[in-house]
């Protein structure tokens, strides 16, 4: 059995935030390893013909509420941010050429763009706001800009993004323990089974 779970994210999933705060601790019981997988969901979307549950008010309202149980049984704070749900190409561009470019600034970058997100309710696809969150968090948001720009990094998100549906990925967050495949936050149970 694999000792590795594969997380497929985006930011902009609230899910995805919620995984992200129990995986590690998961992981770590479990003495597996954590595998970041950023892709651009509204590109898993696109080809799947899948769409965020937000798009249907009354799925939207109930999903919002269960994300809430979710975040009080993990004991984890979340609230929604403002012009929910995000576009986030600019972020998930800048998290991969990270990983990319300096994988040791990874981690450090997803607490502070996932806190700024789903704790304090920033607007991060206000400029100025993403700045300030960057430097909060000791970043320079001038590289993460230079990196979100770059043809590599944007050529290297649509190669993850495809890779990951052709693995079968329709939304996020995903993750993979060997051949298996669990969808959603929810499904963190199965996955420490898994690992066992």
């Amino acid at each position: 059995m694999s000792k590795c779970v594969e997380f497929y994210f985006d930011l902009g999933s609230p899910a995805s935030y919620l995984a992200w705060t129990q995986l590690p601790a998961l992981c770590a019981r479990r003495g597996a390893t954590l595998a970041l997988r950023p892709m651009l969901l509204g590109g898993v979307f696109q080809a799947t013909g899948n769409a965020s549950p937000a798009t249907i008010p009354a799925k939207g309202r109930y999903m919002i509420g269960d994300l809430k149980r979710f975040a009080a049984r993990y004991g984890v704070p979340f609230s929604l941010p403002p012009g929910f749900p995000v576009n986030t190409l600019n972020l998930m561009r800048g998290v991969l050429g990270t990983q990319m470019r300096s994988p040791e600034r990874l981690e450090p970058l997803l607490k502070a763009l996932f806190d700024g997100l789903w704790v304090q309710q920033r607007n991060l696809s206000d400029p100025e706001v993403l700045d300030a969150t960057l430097r909060e968090a000791g970043m320079d948001p001038e590289a993460f800009r230079a990196l979100a720009a770059d043809v590599e990094v944007k050529e290297r998100l649509k190669q993850a993004t495809q890779e990951a549906v052709e693995r079968g990925v329709f939304g996020a967050p995903i993750c993979f323990v060997g051949g298996q495949m669990f969808f959603g936050q929810d499904r963190l149970d199965f996955i420490e089974e898994a690992l066992t």
